[in-house]
């Protein structure tokens, strides 16, 4: 069904006067939105239910949230699906988080395409096994020409192990006599970091009320706008989201500078 890639129309974006029924100024949303998915063990554990359930509702929120981003008329979306550091969980919990994995990329990728999303990862995403690679690929390939929002899955992903991937990379360059050091700046760091070639987010959200970024896109972040609510993961909904973008709106960006 997908074995040759055409370009698919986005599904239809909310119009100005929708947007502004929720809230909503189009001159004001952010481009790009980054999640902070937590709290799913512990929805589960409040609720006596077995972490993976917790995982499994988390999906469903996966769901609705892309689906209103891409309504909305958001660039880019990523999503921390799965950090580095998530490899010292039990095994029988990262067994299950691959199955999942491999579940929402099968399953989602004819609505992927019925949106005309363009899905891509980040990430160390070769440690993920066969099955799900495969399955990955797939899905990049087939909604490459898409021109609707960007969804991009932060996979086995660590910021700090982004930075020195990026590093090495540079030092190998001037090591090589193919780059001189006083030539590195800023944007040859941002073009060796796996978001090569993506904006940086400017709005991050977390949720469960944790007031850390933990690993997550440490570069790309350094002036994004933080907004922290305390539901966890399995309950966000379209309203927490609004309430997001909302209060984005009203932040005064200024980049270091001064107000004018």
């Amino acid at each position: 069904m997908f074995g040759k890639t055409t370009s698919v129309a986005s599904e239809s974006e909310y119009t100005t006067e929708e947007l502004a029924q929720r809230g909503l100024d189009r001159a004001r949303l952010p481009k790009h939105v980054a999640i902070i998915m937590d709290g799913n063990g512990r929805w589960a554990r409040s609720r006596h239910l077995p972490r993976i359930e917790g995982h499994r509702r988390g999906v469903k929120s996966v769901r609705v949230i892309v689906e209103e981003c891409s309504r909305i008329g958001i660039e880019q979306l990523t999503l921390y699906c799965f950090s580095s550091e998530n490899w010292k969980r039990p095994r029988a919990e990262q067994t299950l988080l691959m199955k999942l994995l491999e579940q929402y990329v099968i399953e989602e990728r004819s609505e992927i395409m019925r949106q005309g999303l363009r899905f891509a990862t980040i990430g160390r995403v070769d440690r993920l096994g066969d099955r799900v690679l495969k399955e990955i690929g797939k899905t990049v390939a087939c909604s490459r020409e898409n021109d609707g929002m960007r969804l991009c899955l932060a996979l086995d992903y660590g910021s700090r192990d982004e930075i020195v991937h990026a590093v090495r990379n540079i030092s190998a360059q001037v090591a090589a006599g193919d780059l001189n050091a006083d030539d590195i700046t800023d944007e040859v760091v941002s073009q060796h970091l796996f978001t090569a070639g993506m904006p940086d987010p400017d709005l991050v959200i977390r949720t469960a009320g944790e007031m850390r970024v933990s690993n997550f896109l440490l570069w790309q972040i350094s002036y994004s706008e933080l907004w922290v609510t305390e539901k966890y993961w399995p309950e966000f909904r379209e309203p927490d989201l609004i309430d997001a973008l909302q209060e984005f709106a009203t932040r005064h960006r200024r980049f270091g500078g001064l107000d004018q």
